[in-house]
Formats: structure tokens, sequence, C-alpha cells
């Protein structure tokens, strides 16, 4: 009997890994709706928040949070991915085709595996919803992002180059999805640093880290007349500071009461503005 003991035990600890999925920190799984790759991100604790001596005021105070375990899009949306949206009619078409430099850009299949531009908040949130998916809160964002480490950057602690990011203007515009694996998180996920940035689910409060819950923290509750939304990651061009996982921009989102049709009704987009999404 002593010695069925252990193995009852590795069988029950099976088991329980088969139930779960086998599910861990850079397990991937592939959407049937638009092909694209996620990544799984455990349940944890982190610092959420600026640690670094570049981190503003809206990065504090830094905080420890618990999260649940989710899978979040292994890079940013595509044009090809975009356009399947369009063509369903679920998804508003990109404000604009164009990109910084490109005058074609979205529906244009030399520019498939790029990332998807000059998307509202709305558009993107469209788009997730119907890759059967969400956008990101801005703590999940970050966990994907940092995990459980305290980096600067979801590499590290080195600055960013030429092999981990595109940033500071070095490409002009916009790079393929996942040019860059030696930028990658803790998680497996990449591009969170750098080519655009990216929409979160979040309104935009610069002292909401003093409130803010300790667990799954889905940021601050609208305000009247404030439709400013948390965009993550940096851009193609920016620098340093703003490749560093805690940093926070603020981006208008739409406003429902606006004329319908208005730049209000719509919010901000931009060439260096993209989204991913993330599942439970």
């Amino acid at each position: 009997m002593k010695k069925l003991v252990p193995i009852l035990l590795a069988v029950a600890l099976l088991s329980t890994a088969c139930q779960l999925g086998g599910k861990k920190a850079g397990s991937e799984r592939t959407s049937s709706k638009d092909d694209m790759v996620q990544v799984y991100v455990p349940v944890g604790t982190f610092q959420m928040g600026g640690l670094d001596p570049n981190a503003a005021t809206d990065e504090k105070p830094v905080h420890r949070v618990e999260m649940s375990g989710y899978w979040i899009d292994k890079t940013e949306v595509t044009n090809a991915m975009f356009l399947l949206c369009v063509q369903e009619g679920a998804c508003s078409p990109p404000q604009s085709t164009s990109s910084e430099s490109n005058s074609s850009y979205f529906n244009n299949p030399e520019f498939n595996d790029f990332p998807v531009v000059n998307v509202t908040w709305e558009a993107a949130r469209q788009y997730c919803e119907w890759a059967e998916r969400r956008l990101p809160t801005e703590a999940e964002w970050e966990y994907a992002a940092r995990g459980n480490t305290i980096n600067t950057y979801p590499w590290g602690e080195d600055a960013p180059d030429d092999t981990r990011a595109n940033f500071n203007y070095m490409n002009k515009d916009t790079s393929p999805v996942g040019s860059y694996p030696a930028g990658a998180s803790s998680s497996g996920a990449l591009d969170m640093a750098g080519n655009v940035f990216e929409w979160t689910n979040d309104f935009y409060d610069a002292q909401y880290y003093a409130s803010s819950p300790a667990s799954n923290p889905i940021g601050p509750e609208l305000r009247t007349a404030y439709f400013n939304r948390v965009a993550r990651g940096g851009s193609y061009a920016d620098g340093n500071a703003d490749m560093r996982v805690s940093n926070r921009a603020s981006v208008l989102g739409p406003n429902p009461n606006a004329e319908p049709g208005s730049e209000a009704f719509f919010g901000n987009f931009s060439p260096r503005i993209g989204f991913r999404c993330i599942s439970d």
C-alpha cells in the first residue's frame, strides 16, 4: 500500500494538469476565428507601476496586484486579420487606409502581416468581440509585459536596440508583427515595446493607482465628459522612455454623447496606434 501512495499522487497530479489543459506560462494556442496565436499568462502577483528613474507621476504608487490567468495575443492584430472582420461586417474599417509613410497600407497584400493602425478604440473593441476575445485591461497588459519580475522592459533591463524592438524611427514606420523575438516578454508575447502603441480597455486616470483594487483591477469608472483611454507599449516613433512596460499614454476614446459621425464621436486614431486582444 505504501508503494501505491506516490503512484496515486502522481496520477492525481497528472489528472489535475489535464483538467487545467496543461497550461503553463508561454503555452500557446491558435484562435479558430482569425488564426491569432495566443500565449498563456498564469495566475500570479506582480509589481505594477514605474520602478525605474524615468517613472512618471501617473505610474505611481507602485503596488502589488493579484492576477487571474488569461490568454493574450502573441502579437498585435494584423491588417489581414482586421480585414476579415471588416469583410464580415462586424468591424468598422480603419479611419485611414494609409500608414505614416505608405499611402496604401490597409487592404494591401504587401502589408498583410503588419499591425493594423488608424483604428479607433471602438473599432478595436469591435474586433476583439468579433474574435471572441476582448481588449486587455491596463493591468493585464502590464502583467503580460512584465510578469512577476521588476523589469523595465519586456525582455529585462538592457536598453532597447534594433534586435528587440522597432522604435526611435529606425524603420520610419511599422514592421511585420513578431519581427523582434529577442524582445519577447517572459510570457512569450512579442512587440510589447515599440512598433505601435496598443489600446487597452481602461479609462485613463492619472491618480488611479492610489486607489486601484489589489486584485484584477479594471480601471476607473467613466466620468462625465471624460473619455480618454489608456494606450501602452510605445511605437516605432518613440524613444527608450516610452518603451518601458509601466509607461502610460492617454488617448481620446469615443464619446457616445457626441454627434454621430463627428471626430469626438469616434475619438482619436493614429498610424502609431494598434491593439491586441485577450481571452479569459
